[in-house]
Formats: C-alpha cells, sequence, structure tokens
C-alpha cells in the first residue's frame, strides 16, 4: 500500500517506531545486516516529476534551513547540476535525454539511507545509526570531524561545516526522522503535488514499483534502483530512462560496504585507541628529558658555587 502526500498509514504509531535508535554503526563488521523487518523506504517515480522544487522548500522549511540565494519558485536552477550542501538537504536536477530522445528528466538527490550504510561502517567513534524507522541519522555529540564518511560514502552525500570554526558537523537528509516517529509524513513526500514520492514499508514500495512494471511496461527501465544496490537503500527509484543517463552510479554491486571496508577499517579503531598511549608515552619521554636537563643545571650551578667557596680570597693591595 502506497502512502502519498493525502494518506498516511494508521498503524505508524503501533509499529514500535518511537525507539529512536537502532542498529548502532560499526566499522570494520563482516557481519550482513539486512535491514529492520517493516522499516519504511521512499519511492521517487521520475517518470512522475515535474521538477517543481517544492520538495525542496518543504525540506529547507522541516529542517529549519537557511534560505538559498535563488528562491524556490526560480527554475533556472535545474539547468546546472547540483549537489547537497551543508544548507540543502536535497536538490533536484534535470537531465536531458540523449538526442532528445524523450522529454527531460527530473530527479531528486539526498542521502539514500542504505540498509549497511557506508558512513556507518567508516565511523569509528559511531556518529551513525541505522534506525528501525529506515532513517541513517547523526549524533554529532560524539563526532570527532574526521570525515572519513565524506569519503566512504558512494553517493557523495555527506557535507561538513567548514564554517563553522568551533562547532562543524556533518550535515545530509535525515528521511525526516523525528517527524516519521511522530506519525507524521517526510516533509518532501508531504510537498509533492505530482505525488512522485511515496511513503510506506519498504517491500511494500518495491511491490509497488513492479507493479508499475507490469501494467506500465513500455514507461519504465525494469529497474528499481536501491533495491540491491549497495546491499540496498531506504531511497529507491523508478525512470524511464537508464540510470546511467541521470549521472546515477550502475557501478556499485549488490556488496553492502561494511563487506568492502572491513579489512581496511579494523585497524582503526585500533591505531585511534593506541594514539593516546603514543602520545603520554612521547610526553613522559619528553618530561623526563627536562628533569634530567634540570638535575644536570642544578649541579653545574652548585658545582660552580662549592669551587667559589674553596678558593682563597686575595688580600687588598696597600696603597
Amino acid at each position: 500500500m502506497s502512502i502519498s502526500r493525502r494518506k498516511f498509514l494508521g498503524w505508524v504509531g503501533a509499529a514500535g517506531l518511537s525507539t529512536t535508535f537502532g542498529k548502532p554503526a560499526s566499522a570494520a563488521t563482516n557481519q550482513h545486516f539486512a535491514g529492520y523487518p517493516d522499516s519504511f523506504a521512499i519511492l521517487h517515480d521520475t517518470t512522475l516529476c515535474v521538477g517543481c522544487r517544492s520538495c525542496e522548500a518543504a525540506c529547507n522549511k522541516v529542517n529549519d534551513l537557511p534560505q538559498p540565494d535563488t528562491p524556490f519558485t526560480d527554475l533556472s536552477v535545474l539547468e546546472t547540476s547540483r549537489r547537497t550542501t551543508t544548507k540543502a538537504f536535497t536538490v533536484v536536477n534535470k537531465y536531458d535525454r540523449p538526442e532528445k530522445s524523450g522529454p527531460p528528466v527530473f530527479y531528486k538527490k539526498q542521502c539514500n539511507h542504505c540498509l549497511e550504510p557506508a558512513c556507518a561502517s567508516a565511523c569509528f567513534v559511531r556518529a551513525f545509526t541505522k534506525t528501525k524507522t529506515g532513517a541513517v541519522v547523526y549524533d554529532a555529540s560524539v563526532c570527532v570531524g574526521c570525515r572519513y564518511c565524506m569519503i566512504a560514502c558512494p553517493f557523495e552525500i555527506p557535507t561538513y561545516e567548514y564554517d563553522q570554526a568551533l562547532t562543524p558537523r556533518i550535515r545530509k537528509c535525515t528521511m525526516c526522522h523525528p517527524r516519521v516517529i511522530e506519525g507524521k509524513l517526510p516533509g518532501c513526500v508531504e510537498a509533492c503535488p505530482m505525488e512522485a514520492l511515496s511513503f510506506g514499508k519498504r517491500e511494500d514500495m518495491i511491490k509497488i514499483a513492479r507493479e508499475r512494471f507490469r501494467k506500465y511496461p513500455d514507461r519504465y527501465v525494469n529497474h528499481i534502483y536501491g533495491e540491491h544496490e549497495m546491499g540496498g537503500t531506504s531511497w529507491l527509484y523508478v525512470s524511464g530512462a537508464p540510470f546511467k543517463e541521470l549521472g546515477m552510479r550502475e557501478d556499485l554491486g549488490i556488496k553492502p560496504a561494511p563487506e568492502l571496508t572491513a579489512g581496511a577499517l579494523s585497524s582503526v579503531p585500533i591505531i585511534v585507541g593506541l594514539w593516546p598511549v603514543l602520545l603520554a608515552g612521547i610526553y613522559a619521554v619528553s618530561k623526563r628529558k627536562e628533569k634530567i636537563a634540570q638535575t644536570e643545571q642544578e649541579q653545574a650551578v652548585a658545582s660552580v658555587l662549592d669551587t667559589d667557596r674553596s678558593e682563597p680570597s686575595q688580600p687588598e693591595e696597600e696603597s
């Protein structure tokens, strides 16, 4: 069953979604996690999207983000490919079909909320959590600003507040996790006038996509992007154009990120754990050298004083 902006499942409150945190991020794990049962997902049907940017405006509002330099009503920005920023958690891009083989395609970009997030697998302080709602959330209070998550993400989504010198954070779409646990729709889903975005159980979104393929085989490419990519995501796409034409990666394979990063990241917690020990050792050696130098200096001064005391004083000459 699909949930559009006009309807929402009544069993949200009974689904046990008041639990905020779910699977903790764990670097260097090779255990496959297939996602929480009954977790949510969003299905984006690009054949219905008209590039109105209503989702961008709604995202800006619900996340208390600053107003952009170009108003949301100005569609000229669609002529330039954009990516998410610390002040824009979602962007809509326009893609012209090769040789004008069809109308332009509009594609919404944001965090895909992987079932096994690459950002989480790279984070040794567990600042990222995969929740039971399907969202991947971030805890700024434990983040050390290493930005490994930015390097690890195959979709190039996490961004960093370089302009915040004292309290920089990683910023990205939250899949409106605070709203969902209150029984509300994600802001972008609620605002879409074309109902290009549907929200509900992930398994239901996949069934809906396949039913659309069956009913309209000439309209769609027979591929649900996100069903298996990188082990699966909580953001799913269907399109009438090949996904590579939309600038979406088709070389990711189906292995989840932790299987690819386990070997490389297994030493990260060890290195981080040993770093304070190393610094403490360097500090101890430095302090010991200072103490030895101070002792040698005191001995030298004492030796000079003893020499002065042992030498006889010279009598004064008579005038």
